[in-house]
């Protein structure tokens, strides 16, 4: 099984499902292609693995498949084991709902705070539309937790919490107060848990190796 990712302190969308498949404990080789750079070079490195032109992409004997949340689908699947959503369809229905809501939306917070795992910690005023989308991830955040008791949004680790990962650590370098935009004090945690994981800590160690 190989995974094909991108700049681990820039792709959100490669972290998500190397997360899951982390979480699965299989071994996978992973493919690291260098974005942003010039004269279409990224696409050009990209291509010979995704159809898409797009990282991530899965490769697992013969299956090419693109697109984090289908990514993320399939290892589910695959190793049922794993427990990537949890037996409850309720809870895997509401799971499933948030990390698509993540996946297509919040378009304010990704443009003015994208991830940047290089970068300090700083202070960032944001628009109201980001603003908007922090609180629309606030409310998805108390109402799952509130649901579940935590420690995670399902309770046990889930892909929804994959999915938010990269939010946490927006919410981190940006300095974004979760408490301004009506957390409660078990979703300013969760925020701080994803990234304490041991999963998330090893792609930023990656991330860090690659400066």
């Amino acid at each position: 099984m190989e995974l094909v990712i991108g700049t681990k302190a820039w792709s959100s969308w490669s972290m998500r499902p190397w997360l899951a498949l982390k979480r699965t404990g299989a071994p996978f080789t992973e493919t690291l292609i260098s974005l942003r750079q010039q004269n279409n070079m990224t696409r050009e490195a990209i291509l010979p693995h995704s159809p898409s032109g797009l990282v991530p992409c899965l490769k697992d004997d013969g299956l090419v498949l693109v697109d984090s949340l289908a990514i993320c689908e399939f290892l589910h699947e695959r190793f049922p084991d794993a427990a990537l959503w949890p037996a409850d369809p309720v809870a895997r229905a509401l799971g499933r709902a948030a990390a698509a809501e993540m996946h297509a939306g919040f378009a304010a917070l990704r443009a003015e705070c994208p991830m940047a795992l290089e970068l300090a910690p700083r202070d960032l005023t944001l628009s109201d539309a980001a603003a908007g989308n922090v609180r629309r991830i606030v409310e998805i955040w108390n109402g799952l937790l509130d649901r579940s008791g935590g420690p995670f949004l399902l309770g046990a680790w889930s892909i929804a919490d994959a999915f938010y990962t990269p939010v946490a650590t927006r919410i981190r370098t940006y300095q974004i107060d979760l408490a301004d935009h009506g957390a409660s004090p078990a979703a300013v945690a969760y925020g701080r848990a994803l990234l304490e994981t041991p999963e998330f800590l090893a792609w930023e160690a990656g991330a860090r190796s690659e400066a």
